[in-house]
């Protein structure tokens, strides 16, 4: 019999074979500073038609035995593709900026783009804006604490952690080796549902071939 992994785990689930999640909070957004904020525009129900269009981007905390590590992410929201990515042990600008930078280097379409994200203190920052005008990226942002406004990057978050099992590496070294191959298998060997069962690679570029 051949499946998919999302009915494998619906399978799972429905027998109860599935090991629970141990959720723990880890703050990664501070959005109280002085820097300004930009409205969330995608909020009316925008959206994307077509690859490199609108970007989400995120983070979220990995547990290694050492402490904590963080890793920033930029997905396609068409494609569902990771297109850049950074783990370091700080959320500074300097490291979550890498994601991005990572991103627009893979990039192939000239048309405009959307960069959203919540009101995170790195995202708002002079440091990171500056890239965006630089490549005259439109920002858009959740206008405030709901998660659901940024549900593709958090859906993005909870693939790598719980379907990869990236839980408690030995150290940064280890952690990294390991996300850098949950990426690649999740955007060229991960048929999802909501591509109609095709690898986000295959939506990706098929836009270009």
């Amino acid at each position: 019999m051949i499946i998919g992994c999302d009915r494998l785990f619906s399978l799972l689930k429905e027998h109860r074979l599935l090991l629970p999640n141990k959720w723990a909070y880890h703050r990664t957004t501070l959005s109280h500073y002085r820097f300004h904020r930009y409205p969330n525009l995608i909020k009316s129900g925008f959206i994307s038609t077509h690859p490199e269009q609108l970007w989400v981007a995120d983070i979220t905390y990995l547990s290694i035995h050492e402490g904590d590590t963080y890793l920033s992410l930029i997905t396609d929201a068409y494609s569902r593709k990771i297109l850049g990515y950074h783990l370091d042990d700080n959320i500074k600008t300097s490291s979550v900026k890498k994601s991005l930078v990572q991103a627009l280097k893979k990039r192939s379409s000239t048309t405009s783009l959307i960069h959203h994200s919540d009101r995170g203190l790195q995202y708002c920052s002079s440091e990171y804006q500056e890239i965006h005008k630089k490549h005259n990226i439109q920002r858009v942002m959740t206008d405030g604490y709901d998660c659901y406004q940024n549900a593709l990057a958090e859906r993005v978050n909870g693939i790598l952690k719980m379907e990869y099992f990236l839980i408690k590496p030995q150290n940064l070294e280890q952690a990294r080796r390991l996300v850098e191959e949950s990426i690649q298998i999740d955007n060229e060997r991960h048929p999802h549902l909501s591509l109609n069962y095709k690898t986000p690679d295959e939506v990706h570029q098929a836009l270009y071939t």
